[in-house]
């Protein structure tokens, strides 16, 4: 485990202006997606491919590419509004406290991917915390949230100290039919150059539809976005939303 890192030197990730990420530093990339239960709950991740990226390449962010996940300049002729709306706070000033026993859990329902991870079908995360007491209840629920993609769930131990963070690498994952997760501490700016907090976990629009650009809201579910290398009377499966907060 560790804590929110620093930014990582020379990587980082420019959202351009109506246009792509333009990411720079040799950052890894690579594919990701969720390991689905028989009941259609999610419960870990698989990593599926390692993609070519080299010292600087640029992503797609309309989701009109047929190239994904790289831009293949669809965004100069396609009709999609890329005005950067989220505002560059902090994770502190947006997340709600929930206090267990030994342990404190925090939410920032504005940044929530809808990954899924955070409930299954006889419980979630928030109702959870009120039963920390039980140590077996208290570990499944920190492995809950260690799996969110987007950072939108953390917990600490001391109320007072550090949010506690898994150890993953800096890289951009391209999640299936979903957003790009970016971890290990990479910058990222937007296109007037103000840059967002650095994390260890956070979550960036591919689709196009998020209210909250660059960071993804959960609209490619509703959206029905899919990037699937699938024949074109293939269908992505529908899937159960993720659980909220009360």
């Amino acid at each position: 485990m560790t804590v929110q890192p620093e930014p990582v030197d020379g990587q980082h990730i420019e959202v351009t202006t109506q246009g792509p990420y333009v990411v720079s530093g040799s950052v890894p990339l690579r594919r990701r997606r969720i390991i689905r239960s028989e009941r259609d709950e999610a419960i870990t991740w698989e990593t599926t491919e390692h993609l070519p990226g080299g010292e600087s390449y640029a992503l797609c962010r309309c989701g009109g590419s047929a190239n994904k996940p790289f831009c293949d300049g669809t965004h100069k002729t396609r009709d999609w509004d890329g005005t950067q709306t989220a505002d560059p706070d902090t994770y502190d000033q947006r997340s709600t406290t929930y206090p267990g026993e030994h342990v404190v859990v925090r939410d920032d329902r504005t940044v929530c991917a809808h990954a899924g991870f955070c409930g299954n079908k006889a419980t979630n995360v928030w109702k959870m915390v009120g039963a920390t007491n039980d140590t077996q209840q208290r570990s499944h629920m920190m492995a809950m949230i260690e799996r969110c993609p987007s950072g939108a769930l953390t917990y600490r131990i001391d109320p007072g100290g550090p949010d506690l963070e898994p150890d993953v690498p800096p890289a951009v994952s391209v999640i299936d039919d979903g957003p790009l997760e970016v971890t290990g501490g990479i910058a990222v700016a937007r296109s007037d150059g103000v840059m967002f907090e650095t994390r260890n976990r956070m979550t960036l629009c591919r689709c196009g539809a998020s209210k909250s650009k660059p960071l993804c809201d959960g609209s490619h579910a509703q959206v029905g976005f899919s990037d699937r290398r699938a024949r074109p009377s293939e269908s992505a499966p529908e899937r159960t939303p993720a659980p909220h907060a009360p």
